[in-house]
């Protein structure tokens, strides 16, 4: 890839801001301006260009830049000062800055020869990219139903067989095999079929896990049992044994009628291994698995046919590409002439289209950049036998420089790895990846690409917030196979248990440690330079002695699915680190604040967090699970104004602090406070946090010996901005229901266990005295709500209509057993597309039954209904 400089570009905009209380920069000291400048103006002309062939000396000098500076850093760091004076200048530094200019000077001519090269179309091309992405920030909402509404063409007559095949009358356990070859569309046919409302709402149980031909067992039955019965419980078995973890798994399914989906199987010696244990309940359960083997379809079950899934025809194939590029925009007649050619020699991939589709949807509409991109891809077919591979390869070397790093990053993750967005965009904010523009955060900037990964296709997106917005993202093997192979290119990363690498010091590795962490010393031997490390496994583990002990420059250090006995006090020592996520059984103990740079803090519930944490200028994002506010009354609160999440727990005889914490995180975007104490008259006034989205409030304290909860009754002033709202076990004044509305954002609510109240039951008797009736007034519009969560809530009527939520897409109602029945108006919402009805009354499951039945009666078949565990109160 054309080397990104901005790591080193946000290193030096880091020492060199004035507006930093630790770095002071000698003013006689220019060589560290001198170095920032040369690095943007050649990371400017790389991004102008194609230019590829000065690779290795960028990618050399910019880490001989960055390990002399950041070994300077760490060394300062480590001294014990508060305040450090930068007086780096070193004939290395001087050599790298000289280094850059004769980088600066060749960089011109080969830029100059390719405009001459008849390269100027590419050229064309890319800067069109750049404009259209420019445009797409402007476009607020298009993300979520653009990349939720996937096109999909040539297998809706396979959706509808293989639909009939899994809710048919036969009671007889099942196995339905869906056969055909790599990069077909067997997952996207599989993935389909998982989440049709009609599949979703036909099985008690519905699992999803992926195979392959190394596979893990362990982490098979993991997962599994996570989909079964959540992924709390299922970290309660950790430490059984594969033969335990089989057992379990048999018991939650005997009885139940359920769906397993085995993704990407190869072998029949797996099915032999795993076939008991998927019982026969005699009531229709379904297993469905994917396979390019038809003997592993075969021998799973000869008694029914497989699915075979056939490539697109030529017509499909362009009408899946015109479809990714077009829309319902018509296409000219030359531009379908080229499309047409360059989708038939795709193959009938569906794959290879949806790639090319997201590039040329990028590309400028001209029948000189359409032709350009047709012979490269003709070409590329024609000079190599690995056809999907090389018209991939073209999608990822017409990625922008910025977005190369980011999609290589995915590299770091095992096959079908399921991971979070936000955690994605704050691991490449800590790398240093995105550039800081304007008045938008680094996030936003880095959500921004993270849906133009999605658009090209490079990414899919796996799971849904309950708003319809993006939230998991994962990779297609194939295109990780590219990840993998363009990682060992470029020297991006050392994945453990991955393809064998040559090179040595590695600036990122990743460990999969599914089996354990003996040979991890082994694994970190020349690991002096590196800046990241990502261990991936589940289970409860030993932090290895020694370990990464030379990596002292560390940046980032992820432990995903990982316990510890104790907080690993050896991580202090990598006070350069941006990026940290532990779990462990200890509280954090002193020493936190050594860790300057530190952006993320990701861990569990500590109740005794040491002050010190607030001396953490640079923080982020901090997900410590209750954090105790401090009650001394001398405490002050430092204001961290880059902090945009945080989780807090206010202790008896704190609430006076209250005012003091939220004055220190003027920027906070999500924030969680929960009481342990019963307060009646708290005034929690968040007006001044203008950039709060999502505001969680809960009452969590359970006094032995009692029967009743006690609730924690406030009120909330708001700012305009809210757009997610969680109340747990609290009391709500109906006027502060009524101030709900008048929240023109919020998209989400959630009210769990809460009460109704009216304003002179204050007392602590007021939950007998609650009024139990929520009625939504006709002035009271929630005009962006998209999801209503009502859960265990003492509510007996419910008055409302379609006039007050008119946005409401997908209502759910959990453990509500006093509540007579759904407002019938709420049938009448045009976007209403999801009614959930769980350990409810059938009081209620008969009025929802009746909101969907009259709605399909008047035409409206797209509202479902979705019911579970009725209770006969």
């Amino acid at each position: 890839m054309a080397y990104n400089l901005q790591p080193l570009i946000t290193i030096l905009e880091g020492i060199l801001d004035p507006g930093q209380p630790r770095w002071v920069v000698d003013e006689n000291n220019p060589h560290l301006q001198s170095l920032l400048d040369k690095a943007t103006s050649l990371q400017q002309l790389l991004d102008k260009s194609s230019l590829t062939k000065l690779d290795t000396q960028i990618r050399e000098v910019a880490h001989r830049a960055e390990d002399i500076i950041e070994s300077h850093m760490v060394d300062r760091m480590l001294s014990g000062s508060d305040c450090v004076i930068f007086t780096l200048s070193t004939p290395d530094l001087q050599q790298v800055t000289r280094d850059l200019d004769s980088l600066m000077e060749q960089a011109g001519k080969l830029v100059e020869m390719e405009c001459k090269n008849m390269q100027r179309e590419l050229d064309s091309a890319m800067e069109q990219v750049k404009l259209v992405e420019m445009e797409d920030k402007k476009m607020l909402s298009s993300s979520s139903s653009s990349s939720k509404s996937a096109v999909v063409v040539g297998i809706h007559e396979d959706l509808t067989q293989l639909k009939d095949r899994l809710t048919s009358m036969e009671k007889k356990r099942e196995i339905v095999p869906i056969v055909g070859m790599g990069e077909i569309g067997k997952i996207t046919l599989a993935r389909k079929l998982y989440e049709d409302p009609l599949i979703v709402g036909h099985f008690d149980y519905r699992a999803w896990t992926t195979v392959s031909q190394d596979y893990n067992m362990r982490k098979i039955l993991l997962n599994l049992l996570s989909c079964i019965i959540g992924k709390e419980e299922c970290d309660q078995h950790m430490q059984k044994e594969t033969h335990e973890l089989k057992d379990v798994l048999r018991k939650n399914l005997f009885g139940r009628k359920y769906l397993i989906v085995l993704d990407d199987m190869w072998s029949t010696k797996f099915w032999d291994e795993m076939r008991m244990y998927f019982p026969d309940n005699n009531n229709g359960s379904r297993i469905v698995f994917t396979t390019r083997e038809s003997d592993v379809a075969n021998y799973a079950d000869s008694s029914r046919s497989q699915h075979q899934v056939q490539l697109l025809s030529e017509s499909e194939s362009w009408n899946l590409l015109r479809q990714l590029v077009f829309g319902e925009e018509d296409c000219s007649p030359e531009l379908q002439e080229i499309g047409e050619k360059i989708s038939g020699v795709c193959g009938g991939l569906p794959l290879a289209i949806s790639v090319i589709g997201g590039l040329l949807s990028k590309m400028e509409r001209s029948k000189d950049v359409w032709k350009k991109l047709g012979d490269n891809v003709i070409a590329a077919i024609s000079e190599s036998d690995e056809r999907c591979y090389s018209i991939l390869s073209l999608s990822y070397n017409h990625l922008p420089n910025h977005l190369k790093p980011c999609f290589l990053y995915m590299g770091a993750y095992p096959e079908d790895y399921v991971i979070k967005g936000s955690r994605l965009v704050r691991l490449w904010v800590a790398e240093g990846f995105v550039k800081s523009n304007g008045e938008r955060s680094l996030e936003e900037e880095a959500e921004d690409w993270l849906k133009s990964l999605v658009e090209r296709n490079l990414f899919m997106v796996r799971n849904y917030k309950v708003n319809g917005k993006p939230m998991c993202y994962s990779m297609h093997d194939m295109l990780r196979d590219i990840c993998i192979r363009k990682c060992g290119e470029d020297k991006f990363w050392y994945v453990k248990n991955g393809p064998k690498v040559t090179f040595s010091n590695p600036r990122r590795v990743s460990l999969d440690i599914s089996n354990g962490m003996d040979d991890i010393n082994g694994s970190t031997e020349s690991v002096s330079l590196t800046r990241s490390v990502i261990c991936i496994g589940r289970g409860r583990i030993e932090f290895p002695y020694g370990a990464f002990s030379t990596s002292r420059l560390l940046r980032v250090l992820d432990f995903t699915d990982m316990w510890f006995s104790e907080f690993p006090t050896e991580i202090f020592e990598f006070v350069n680190l941006r990026f940290l996520c532990v779990y462990c059984n200890s509280n954090i103990p002193r020493g936190i604040s050594r860790l300057w740079n530190l952006q993320t803090l990701i861990t569990n519930r500590h109740f005794d967090v040491p002050s010190e944490l607030w001396q953490l200028s640079e923080l982020r994002y901090l997900k410590v699970y209750g954090i105790e506010l401090l009650k001394d009354e001398e405490m002050n609160y430092s204001v961290l104004k880059n902090l945009q999440m945080i989780s807090a727990r206010v202790a008896e005889d704190a609430t006076t602090y209250l005012d003091g914490f939220l004055e220190s995180i003027p920027n906070i975007k999500k924030l969680e406070i929960g009481y342990n104490l019963q307060v009646t008259s708290t005034v929690i006034d968040l007006s001044h946090l203008r950039k709060l989205e999502i505001f969680r409030c809960s009452y969590w304290r359970v006094l032995p010996f009692i029967e009743h909860y006690l609730y924690c009754h406030f009120k909330v002033i708001f700012p305009c901005n809210i757009k997610k709202l969680h109340l747990f076990r609290c009391g709500l004044h109906l006027e502060m229901l009524r101030s709900f509305s008048t929240l023109l954002k919020l998209e989400v609510l959630k009210l769990s266990g809460c009460i109704f109240i009216s304003e002179e039951n204050t007392s602590e008797e007021e939950e007998n005295t609650s009024e139990e009736v929520w009625e939504v007034a006709e002035e009271d519009v929630f005009c962006s709500l998209q999801f209503l969560y009502l859960e265990g809530l003492d509510l007996v009527r419910w008055i409302a209509d379609e006039t007050n939520f008119p946005r409401l897409r997908h209502l759910r109602l959990y453990f509500c057993y006093n509540l007579e029945e759904i407002p019938n108006g709420i049938g009448e919402i045009p976007t209403l597309q999801l009614i959930e009805v769980e350990e409810c009354t059938k009081s209620i499951v008969t009025s929802a039954e009746r909101i969907v039945e009259e709605q399909s009666e008047n035409g409206n078949y797209d509202l479902k209904l979705r019911i579970s565990h009725t209770r006969d109160w």
